[in-house]
């Protein structure tokens, strides 16, 4: 299969993952790791959060922001990058097994038709606040929080670039 064509397959529609991948990985036994996030610029502590998140089971399934759903949660000049691009990128992570958008505030509704055996986000979150903990941990799973690569985030990115207007 062409590169670019095996990119594009891992990201799915939401009807395609819940009836057709995760019966196959299901099947196989195979441990599903779930994380969501906007990863509107897609930088070291995004890398290294999603290794570290894809080390836990067998298949990493990333939850992705719509573009609507991000400008609702950062405002309306975000996002910077949009969402084919950033589902694109994601996909080009050799660990993310598929990449799925949601166009919610929050993924309880994936999260819950997903049933991942991991809930995993950034070491930000309390365990126990992470949206999802509840259908996770009822249905046997774990929650968990993994720590921050310190000096990367999004916002922090954004703000250099915007405070270097040309210098670049």
């Amino acid at each position: 299969m062409e590169h670019l064509s095996f990119l594009q397959s891992k990201i799915v529609p939401r009807v395609e993952l819940l009836e057709r991948e995760l019966s196959y990985w299901r099947f196989k036994k195979q441990r599903i790791v779930f994380t969501n996030g906007c990863f509107d610029i897609l930088h070291r502590g995004h890398i290294e959060y999603l290794a570290q998140a894809a080390s836990l089971g067998d298949v990493l399934i990333i939850g992705l922001n719509t573009d609507e759903s991000v400008s609702r949660l950062k405002g309306p000049e975000r996002p910077i990058v949009d969402e084919l691009s950033r589902a694109t990128a994601l996909a080009g992570l050799g660990f993310v097994a598929k990449v799925v958008y949601f166009d919610e505030d929050t993924p309880l509704e994936l999260i819950s038709a997903v049933k991942p055996d991991f809930l995993v986000k950034g070491g930000d979150y309390k365990v126990e606040e992470i949206v999802g903990y509840q259908v996770v941990t009822q249905n046997g799973g774990t929650v968990l929080t993994i720590p921050l690569v310190d000096g990367f985030s999004t916002t922090n990115l954004v703000n250099k670039i915007r405070n270097t207007e040309g210098d670049i």
